[in-house]
């Protein structure tokens, strides 16, 4: 069992999950601190594991399923994993011991999400001590997968859930969705991403006799020049328009070969006017045009997903407008998140977490005062969801 100070602040709980190295898809401990703050609070937890990924589902509240306007499942989600810190030299203070500086924390996962998670715990510890008797269930769904092949995390975890027949009403996801300050910015749906790693094939030969070849690279520029110009839509009133950007391109071996392939990788993020079969059907009609012999693979990273009924957003927009008295902007920029997995139980699924601008990089950090907002955020959404 984790040592839990059950009055601990944001900030201190922040501290102690970024202690934690958890690189992906280590949680190296941040699940089980957060399940023996819970229990307290009367939230028992659910260690769902699979191969080498660690998930948790804790909940508090009605045991039924089934789910009713005075029985919704509000669950906060996110992730204890975080980025590699990269490095080591470049950091100002070391990336897994949390300082405190200028009024800022530093220190891998500051801002995404140990932050979030923090202010996650300590918003719902002040919910449930001044309304022990909410109606519905809280829930938290924690994965140490999310920052990598997003395989054995938030994905299972839905997969067991729906087979149960679980139902999730309302979601908040911890990303940090914040540009300028602390809740300006909502996530409300996000676009799909597509990958494709295409081979187109020629015939090798010697550059002397280019009749007895098929230059690879010439097909694969046809291609690639006609791919490009493709105006996939116009997307819509929450969605830019479909894009594709070709990610790598490798071909040829020595000045005078001839190439026989040339290997293309490029990447869709793709609006709720287009679907992954319709894509792939485009391209492969197009590939054959200009490579009739190639080989193609593709890969799902997310389909794209839009929370439309206004339930969640009303209540997380209420509740920012009270605590920061800023008009909230409901986006769907960016790029992947778990809740294109959880929004597949129907959901009405709101990301909200800190300011984005460093996360990812070397000396991330966030501002301490931004925690308690955050959490002050998530407290007030609680009250409007579940009282």
């Amino acid at each position: 069992m984790s040592k839990v100070d059950l009055n601990a602040t944001t900030l201190d709980i922040a501290k102690n999950l970024i202690a934690r190295q958890s690189v992906t898809p280590v949680d190296a401990g941040c699940q089980a601190f957060m399940a023996d703050f819970l229990r307290p609070l009367g939230f028992e937890t659910e260690h769902m594991d699979f191969e080498d990924t660690e998930n948790i589902w804790s909940t508090r509240g009605q045991k039924t399923i089934k789910a009713n306007a005075n029985n919704p499942c509000f669950v906060f989600a996110g992730h204890t994993d975080v980025v590699p810190p990269g490095n080591l030299e470049q950091w100002v203070t070391p990336p897994f011991e949390p300082v405190v500086k200028d009024g800022m924390l530093h220190g891998r996962g500051a801002a995404d999400m140990k932050g979030s998670l923090a202010a996650m715990l300590t918003a719902t510890r002040k919910f449930v001590q001044a309304f022990p008797d909410h109606k519905g269930t809280i829930a938290f769904l924690i994965t140490s997968d999310e920052e990598g092949p997003f395989i054995n995390g938030t994905v299972r975890v839905i997969e067991e859930l729906m087979k149960r027949g679980q139902p999730i009403d309302y979601c908040i996801v911890g990303e940090p969705s914040s540009t300028a300050k602390v809740g300006d910015v909502i996530k409300i749906g996000r676009r799909g991403s597509l990958t494709c790693w295409l081979t187109a094939k020629g015939v090798q030969g010697h550059v002397a006799y280019p009749h007895l070849a098929d230059n690879a690279i010439h097909r694969a520029a046809h291609f690639i020049d006609e791919l490009v110009k493709i105006e996939w839509d116009h997307g819509n009133e929450h969605f830019p328009p479909t894009s594709l950007q070709v990610t790598n391109f490798k071909a040829g071996e020595a000045v005078n070969i001839v190439p026989g392939e040339a290997a293309i990788e490029f990447n869709l993020r793709y609006s709720t006017e287009q679907t992954h079969q319709q894509i792939q059907s485009t391209v492969e009609s197009l590939v054959k045009k200009h490579a009739p012999d190639f080989n193609i693979q593709w890969k799902l990273n997310g389909e794209p997903f839009l929370t439309q009924s206004h339930d969640l957003i009303d209540a997380v927009s209420s509740s920012i407008q009270q605590v920061c008295q800023i008009e909230t902007s409901a986006q769907t920029s960016g790029g992947t998140s778990d809740g294109r997995f959880i929004a597949k139980t129907g959901a009405q699924i709101v990301e909200l977490g800190p300011i984005n601008k460093t996360i990812h990089q070397v000396n991330e950090c966030v501002a301490v005062e931004d925690l308690e907002t955050l959490s002050e955020i998530y407290y007030e959404t609680l009250k409007r969801v579940l009282l």
